[in-house]
């Protein structure tokens, strides 16, 4: 079988080059094509001097990549995915969408926290939502995929069980989160310059983080209602990772030990998935360049509130490892192809 030919628009961006490092070393695939608006005809290794002799690849245009490609995968700002996910459907290729658009179901709220619309309805009831330890049946085969950001899978992954077994309340849940500066992306702000962003922890977008809607939009699903979320997300100064402190209250009878046999059972042959031992807390250096999701369970009986931790690496499995993990099972492959990679242990 012919190796997938696989694309990126937007290779100069944090995601866009982790993708181009993930398709170098995948068994089945391989790069060919990317664009970049800002630095088009130069090579990637120029932009980024970690790939000198391994992806030496000049940037050319969106064109050449939706040409030469089988799949392409959309590292863009939100509102300019739509257009090109269009032409690579009337091309017959495969689109898997970094960004935010074909994330959100409600055009309602699409607008809302985004400030856009769905310039072409039907194009969304294609997509799909590519988070595939809760939605893989939908997304094998498909051509369509909205692959979901950091936080968004942080958190479902780590309350979906619990949430779907009944042992936590769907009303009041929080979400306590913290992610990595790579999370705002490759283009400078004062709030991640380095004498701002060094010694500094901070809360951002308290309870208006445009993330929220998403995963609440996946959580209702779960929970069979619609269900509101406290989203509060803060600004780690490390490069890598989201640590996800969620809360909720538990429902009369549940307790630590049943809710962790629901994690066991609905998690069981997850290989992206590890569920640490009792008493062990997920840390974002153990996932760290890695697709693993690493997730610790905890019950506070004083409060009766459960506590769940997850850890991403929000380049990997927050971005560019689950839109890998989202083309293999589109293609019909082994879904951890070109992901078994494991963290640097220090």
């Amino acid at each position: 079988m012919d190796k997938i030919k696989a694309g990126v628009v937007g290779a100069t961006g944090y995601a866009g080059a982790e993708l181009c490092r993930l398709i170098i070393g995948h068994p089945e695939a391989e790069l060919s094509a990317i664009s970049s608006v800002s630095f088009e005809g130069k090579a990637l290794s120029e932009v980024y001097p970690a790939y000198f002799h391994m992806c030496d690849m000049i940037c050319g245009t969106q064109e050449q990549v939706v040409e030469q490609s089988d799949v392409i995968f959309a590292a863009l700002p939100h509102g300019l995915s739509q257009e090109l996910a269009a032409e690579c459907m009337r091309a017959g290729k495969v689109f898997i969408d970094l960004g935010a658009d074909f994330r959100l179901e409600s055009e309602d709220e699409y607008l809302e926290w985004y400030g856009g619309g769905f310039t072409d309805k039907a194009l969304h009831n294609e997509a799909v939502y590519g988070l595939p330890e809760l939605f893989r049946e939908q997304i094998k085969g498909k051509r369509l995929i909205a692959n979901p950001g950091c936080y968004t899978t942080a958190v479902p992954l780590a309350i979906a069980p619990a949430l779907e077994a009944g042992f936590i309340q769907p009303e009041g849940i929080i979400a306590d989160c913290k992610s990595g500066v790579t999370g705002a992306g490759r283009k400078p702000t004062q709030g991640n310059h380095y004498p701002e962003l060094n010694e500094g922890f901070t809360a951002y977008k308290v309870a208006s983080h445009r993330h929220t809607p998403e995963m609440e939009q996946t959580l209702s699903k779960i929970a069979g209602q619609r269900l509101k979320l406290t989203f509060v997300p803060h600004l780690l100064p490390i490069n890598r990772g989201i640590l996800a402190t969620c809360y909720a209250k538990l429902t009369p009878g549940a307790t630590l030990e049943k809710i962790r046999e629901a994690y066991e059972k609905r998690y069981s042959g997850e290989f992206f998935l590890r569920l640490l031992p009792e008493g062990q807390a997920a840390n974002v250096k153990n996932v760290r360049c890695t697709n693993f999701c690493d997730i610790s369970l905890f019950a506070d009986p004083h409060t009766g509130t459960f506590v769940a931790v997850s850890a991403i690496d929000n380049m990997v499995k927050g971005a560019a490892g689950q839109a890998i993990q989202n083309m293999n099972l589109a293609f019909g492959i082994d879904e951890t192809a070109g992901l078994r990679l494991i963290p640097p242990a220090f």
